[in-house]
């Protein structure tokens, strides 16, 4: 597995920008996280005026971000605020409390972001913002501030949809021509598109259920993995990932869903019920399956009669408690989720193919979003993508997570194409939940490819069947 690293899109920029650098820099902390800016340091005494220049601000989930990048790709400047700490202690991201943290940072994120970028409002060519999908109430705070910043200041807004901003970023540090294929994994999503142009995809597959991050976190919660030493700072993705690296997958099976629907759609919900079944036995056996309403109740009764509420369950009936078995059952988990990613992913690229959407020549295969840094995940795509002699491409791990510079990017990619920028902002509102692109996937599912089997060892674990 290789990582591309970032570099200017255009050789004349190259010569002014070729020692340029961006360093880290983080900030004091704040009463409820921490803030991360990114300042561009220029060591020559060239100053260079781009014609472009979009401030983009994100705030679809739980992170409060802005960037300010030129028509080259180059970030000038970036923030971010995390909220990452508090949903750990509440359990999950709570609406209300993510809103309210919004709202007490985004002023002070955009103008941190300003600051470091040397660059004032009136030198904005346009505002993008997240307008849809993602939590209602945390989609409102950014579009309300945005909205309030070109109306005061007279620029063009481009709305931006959270998902093609993802999509995109591969190009800003690549130069990847359209079409590619892309799969976008994260807490929220799970979708596989073909990106033909700037807002142009086509719909191959997506989660009929939830989102494989989502699937994690609902698991790390019921194993009470905050309580675990090594991973109490760590989001339940990560946990699950450390911890998978001591376990062994072997001893617990879970099997990838959806074998029998020759699609590419994804469904986590059975695998989340499923380990949770796990969970449950082992927890019998260890002597802590004690809760008094449920004394005469076995652990699949509990379950039959949870059913409807599995997707909520987050702890465990004895919260605080480490079952002595946690890295195995993170390693069937880790492993059971990339099965079933890998080999829908791997029915799209033979789909691409087979239809000629994609030449099998020079072909390239995105992964971004959130879940796209386990590297575990990642080590079982790069196995099919150098069986179908696809190009694997990822962004560092920092621009798969929800950040300002993609959406501030998807803006530069909007202006060049001229879609989507507006000069009048009447009746522009949040969407909550939006599809990306023409949906073909009905049609995926009526051509029924056959995924072959590929024998494979991911380094230092056992050969696995995909």
């Amino acid at each position: 597995m290789f990582w591309v690293q970032f570099f200017s899109r255009h050789a004349s920029v190259q010569k002014i920008l070729a020692i340029s650098s961006v360093t880290r820099r983080t900030s004091k902390s704040v009463k409820h996280g921490r803030s991360v800016c990114l300042r561009s340091i220029f060591f020559n005494s060239v100053k260079y005026y781009p014609t472009k220049l979009v401030l983009g601000i994100e705030t679809s989930c739980d992170d409060t971000a802005a960037a300010v990048v030129d028509d080259t790709g180059k970030i000038l400047g970036e923030a971010l605020h995390s909220q990452n700490e508090v949903h750990l202690k509440t359990g999950g991201i709570i609406p209300p409390v993510a809103q309210q943290l919004h709202r007490e940072n985004i002023e002070r994120i955009v103008k941190e972001t300003l600051c470091v970028s040397g660059i004032s409002l009136d030198e904005l060519s346009a505002v993008a913002t997240t307008v849809k999908p993602g939590l209602a109430l945390s989609l409102g705070v950014g579009l309300e501030y945005s909205l309030k910043l070109v109306d005061k200041y007279k620029k063009p807004f481009i709305p931006i949809h959270h998902m093609e901003a993802h999509a995109l970023t591969i190009r800003l540090i690549n130069q990847v021509e359209f079409p590619f294929l892309v799969l976008l994994i994260s807490g929220g999503h799970c979708i596989l598109v073909v990106a033909q142009g700037v807002s142009d995809f086509l719909l191959l597959g997506q989660s009929v259920d939830i989102a494989p991050g989502d699937m994690l976190d609902k698991v790390a919660r019921r194993l009470s993995l905050t309580k675990h030493p090594e991973c109490c700072k760590m989001s339940g993705g990560k946990a699950i990932e450390h911890l998978a690296q001591q376990g062994n997958r072997l001893h617990y099976e879970l099997r990838a869903p959806m074998q029998h629907h020759r699609n590419c759609n994804f469904s986590f919900s059975g695998l989340h019920f499923n380990a949770t079944r796990i969970i449950m036995q082992k927890e019998k056996e260890e002597g802590i399956f004690q809760s008094k309403i449920h004394t005469n109740c076995t652990p699949d009764l509990w379950l039959y009669l949870q059913k409807p509420l599995l997707l909520t369950i987050s702890a465990g009936l004895q919260e605080g408690h480490l079952l002595s078995c946690v890295t195995d059952i993170a390693a069937a988990v880790q492993h059971a989720v990339a099965l079933h990613i890998v080999q829908r992913t791997h029915r799209a690229i033979l789909f691409c193919i087979k239809s000629g959407i994609l030449s099998q020549t020079n072909a390239t295969l995105v992964v971004s979003g959130g879940v796209a840094s386990n590297q575990y995940i990642l080590r079982a795509l790069q196995i099919v993508t150098d069986a179908t002699n696809f190009n694997l491409l990822c962004p560092p791990p920092r621009l798969c997570t929800d950040n300002g510079v993609m959406i501030a990017w998807n803006g530069i990619e909007r202006m060049r194409a001229g879609l989507g920028v507006l000069h009048s902002t009447d009746g522009i509102r949040y969407e909550p939940k939006a599809s990306l692109g023409i949906d073909i996937s009905e049609q995926v599912g009526e051509v029924a490819i056959k995924v072959p089997s590929l024998e494979v060892s991911l380094n230092e674990l056992a050969t696995i069947n995909l």
